[in-house]
């Protein structure tokens, strides 16, 4: 006789508990488009615990209120609201517990990303496998890295693209999106600064109405710069997009798999900037990631801000997607002065690895974290 297999117990969400942490910067402010800056960026941890005492980690962190349709309380308070409706769910069964998300809080993908996130922490740990195998395998050893560039002056920003370049840096991403004779300035003044193999991107972040962006791309045309996100609309991007042969990226209207076949049918990027938490976590970022790598569509993998979790988020996403398919990626823990994590990836002459722990390979720090800010279960 055979013995009867002693069934397993399943994995269920206990508690969820969420903290508020303040990311200060080295470089003081980060500054784009609109005349918007931050100081401090407010990022929110979550745990996620377990009937089987495993716990994930997430984290969100908006780039302040006028960035994109988030904000950082609303993530806090959208957690709150959410957390009941996952007590006693399977934090395994992504695509359920997305639906489930889904179906509780109808839109606000925002919110839901540190949620997803800290299941896949959850999923990884259980199987002992790291994110990026669950996402569908690493590629290599390391993958490149973007440095954001602030907007200042046309020669305080050239300056730091050498200085950026010394910390291993190939890929700069200028803000732009201001005044557009400044704009032409800085654009003109950091690709003088490139060496063989660098890259170039201007980044509006929206800012340009159409007659200004039409004027920048046509004073740039023979500067080897790809233009990223010029206008607000997707309408509006895509006629700067047939006034220019420089490559074009689309970013704050990326934000699901329709949006990725609209610009593809339409012809309107040649690369898409994939935020992890603008499309609701690691669920549904890997599919717009599928769907891209079968589309033929290069991305830039990142998110809004973040800190040494958001950046293992990151990491496991660029270092799962093939190399051809991967523009850059960012590691926004260098960014900023405060660590909240161990094991997190750490760059290495501009260059990024995913931890190959299990999980997203990281161990937040309480005392950085501080007392809960609301805890649910």
């Amino acid at each position: 006789m055979t013995a009867a297999a002693t069934p397993k117990t399943e994995p269920r969400i206990t508690s969820i508990t969420a903290w508020r942490v303040e990311l200060p910067l080295h470089e003081g402010t980060y500054k784009w488009s609109g005349g918007n800056q931050v100081v401090n960026f407010d990022s929110t941890v979550v745990a996620i615990e377990t009937n089987l005492g495993i716990t994930g980690y997430g984290e969100i962190c908006p780039l302040g209120p006028a960035y994109l349709p988030a904000y950082a309380e609303g993530a806090r308070t959208g957690i709150k609201e959410l957390a009941p409706a996952l007590i006693g769910q399977d934090p395994t069964g992504l695509m359920a517990l997305n639906r489930r998300m889904d179906a509780a809080m109808r839109g606000h993908p925002y919110v839901k990303s540190a949620l997803d996130v800290a299941c896949w922490d959850i999923l990884g740990k259980l199987s002992g496998l790291p994110v990026a195998t669950l996402l569908g395998g690493r590629y290599g050893s390391e993958f490149k890295l973007y440095r954001a560039i602030s907007q200042e002056s046309p020669k305080q920003m050239a300056n730091k693209v050498g200085d950026y370049r010394q910390e291993g840096y190939t890929k700069f991403q200028l803000k732009v999106g201001g005044d557009p004779d400044t704009d032409i300035e800085r654009i003109k003044a950091c690709a003088e600064k490139l060496k063989p193999g660098n890259v170039l991107v201007a980044d509006a972040n929206t800012g340009w109405q159409m007659h200004q962006a039409a004027r920048v791309v046509d004073a740039v045309r023979d500067v080897d710069v790809y233009i990223e996100q010029p206008c607000p609309s997707y309408e509006e991007c895509r006629a700067i997009r047939d006034r220019t042969a420089r490559p074009f990226i689309l970013d704050e209207v990326i934000d699901s798999q329709a949006m990725v076949l609209r610009a593809a049918q339409d012809r309107a990027a040649d690369v898409i900037n994939l935020k992890i938490s603008k499309v609701g976590g690691l669920t549904k970022a890997r599919q717009i990631r599928d769907l891209c790598v079968s589309l033929g569509l290069a991305m830039i993998v990142e998110d809004t801000w973040g800190g040494d979790i958001v950046t293992a988020a990151i990491s496991h996403l660029a270092h799962s997607t093939p190399p051809e398919f991967l523009f850059a990626a960012t590691d926004f823990n260098s960014y900023v002065t405060k660590s909240i994590a161990i094991g997190a990836p750490k760059r290495k002459d501009g260059m990024l690895a995913a931890s190959e722990a299990p999980g997203l390979g990281i161990t937040p720090l309480s005392d950085a974290l501080g007392d809960p800010v609301l805890r649910v279960g």
